[in-house]
Parts: C-alpha cells; structure tokens; sequence
C-alpha cells in the first residue's frame, strides 16, 4: 500500500544555510533506497523556519526500514542539532483501506501503529 509520509521541522533562527544543504543530502540518499517514490519540500509561508516534507513510498514497511537506516540517522542527527524541536514523523495510507475494513475485507495496518 503506497504511503506518504508527513516529516514536520522547525529550524533554529539563522541556521537556514546549514540545514537545507543536509536536507537535500538526506533526500538524495533516501532517493537510492528501494521504494522510494517521490519527495517534496515545503516552507511555511507565514513561518519561514517551519519545514514541510511529503515522501511516498510504495509501502509502510520500506518507510520504516528507511527509517532505521544508518546514513539516514546520522543525517537526521545533524539537522536535529539545526533544530527547535524534535522532528515529527507522520506516516499515513490512503483511506480506501479503512473502507475495505468496514466492508469486510482484511484490515491492511491491523498490526501497524503511526510512527
């Protein structure tokens, strides 16, 4: 089941320049893993240092094993150090599953839980 996954940042004041360059490595690494579909960045028009990031995966499970790879911690890390809070991870799956559940049919995320 594809799935797109909602990465919410908000960078410190006056560290723009060190965190987008880690950002942009971050997606060219997440770009080489298998199920990687597409990714896009978005700024908060009203707050600038809020950070907005959409990638699709063809499935939750290559989001999570994407999710525990090494480069991408390492990378992770450092644009935490960029950062006011924690980033916020929000994978979600098109809602079409939770109609076939009610009609019946076996639940796909039954043993999947939001990251």
């Amino acid at each position: 089941m594809i799935t797109k996954v909602i990465i919410k940042r908000k960078i410190m004041p006056e560290k723009e320049k060190d965190f987008f360059p880690l950002l942009r490595q971050l997606r060219l690494t997440a770009m080489e893993q298998d199920g990687y579909i597409s990714g896009e960045t978005l700024i908060c028009a009203e707050q600038t240092n809020k950070v907005l990031v959409i990638s699709q995966w063809i499935s939750l499970d290559h989001w999570k094993t994407w999710k525990e790879h090494g480069k991408r911690k390492e990378i992770d890390d450092l644009l935490n150090e960029l950062q006011e809070e924690p980033t916020i991870y929000e994978p979600y799956v098109f809602s079409k599953y939770r109609r076939g559940a009610e009609l019946g049919f076996p639940l796909p995320l039954q043993d999947q839980q939001c990251l």
